[in-house]
């Protein structure tokens, strides 16, 4: 995410939260820092650490970004090691803020109780799970959910393209997805295969979508999925398949993905924030930032933002 982004204040939503006054106080120096590219120390000091999805990181990274341009003395620290490696870690209290491109499953909930962790689920974009293959791949238009199934399911022997379709070229077919940590490698076994962590385990696999656009990008025979966002940054490597759920062909689009045609992989995007880092003054503010420019962000790197109610309905979950 460059600095070329100039956020520009959601004054609904922060209407609702904050008096007139602080609005466009804060509306005002944000758009200058923004537009000017720097900013002063305004006093506000601490450190947040936030880990988790791959797929939220570009929306979580770029508000992060934003944030400390009118926030000199702040810092976020953005990691990714996955949904299911971010949870871990937040589960136990190590984190204040959890990336999410799941919810959070029963065991990892239980986890958290048993540590004494409280937390507030954040909805904060919608993403369209994409289907890529390279660029000179030219014979795959669309796939049916039940080819993709064939290609991934548990067992599968499937390593050329004419197995997959009779009419598709004798030509070997090489795998690339996210590791099972990954929130994206849930929601796509259990939306493609009928069950969450359920996948053929020979494919190259890891949780930086970067490394998979990188394999697919390289590598004529590849076929690999992950985050929209990915796919919208990286158009001159890649292509996207449209996906065919019984209903026609659809590809993943912003259009798409917003009226739920692009169906199954259109899924949400969260944040898990700790309650007990709520205390923390800059906690507080980077999350009124957060849920103030996350719907021009998230459309920047490529989501499809919530609704306006939906961010102001997060924040007074936080009693912000």
């Amino acid at each position: 995410m460059n600095q070329e982004v100039k956020p520009r204040s959601r004054f609904p939503i922060v209407n609702s939260i904050r008096s007139l006054a602080t609005l466009v106080m804060l509306a005002g120096s944000v758009l200058a820092l923004a537009a000017c590219g720097g900013g002063d120390d305004t006093g506000l000091s601490g450190t947040i650490e936030i880990d988790g999805s791959s797929t939220v990181f570009p929306i979580t990274q770029a508000v992060a970004e934003e944030f400390y341009i009118a926030n000199r003395g702040a810092q976020v620290n953005v990691s990714v090691s996955g949904t299911g490696g971010g949870f871990k870690r937040f589960t136990t209290g190590e984190t204040d803020i959890s990336n999410a491109s799941r919810r959070m499953k029963d065991t990892e909930s239980e986890a958290a109780a048993a540590n004494g962790v409280e937390f507030i689920e954040m909805r904060v974009a919608t993403d369209g799970l994409s289907v890529l293959v390279n660029l000179e791949n030219d014979f795959v238009e669309c796939l049916t959910v039940g080819e993709l199934s064939k290609m991934w399911s548990p067992g599968s022997t499937i390593n050329n393209w004419n197995q997959v379709r009779a009419s598709f070229p004798d030509q070997e077919l090489r795998l690339y997805g996210p590791d099972p940590d990954s929130g994206t490698f849930d929601y796509f076994t259990e939306e493609i295969n009928g069950e969450s962590q359920v996948s053929r385990s020979n494919y190259t696999a890891s949780a930086d979508d970067n490394v998979l656009v990188q394999g697919v990008g390289g590598d004529k025979n590849a076929l690999g999925y992950f985050g929209f966002a990915y796919y919208t940054e990286n158009t001159d490597k890649l292509r996207a398949i449209s996906i065919d759920n019984g209903a026609g062909c659809v590809a993943p689009t912003v259009a798409t993905i917003e009226s739920g045609e692009y169906t199954p992989l259109s899924r949400p995007l969260f944040l898990y924030v700790n309650r007990a880092s709520l205390d923390e003054p800059v906690v507080q503010e980077f999350l009124l930032f957060y849920m103030e420019f996350a719907a021009e962000l998230a459309l920047e790197v490529g989501y499809v933002p919530a609704a306006d109610e939906v961010y102001l309905q997060n924040l007074q979950a936080a009693g912000l």
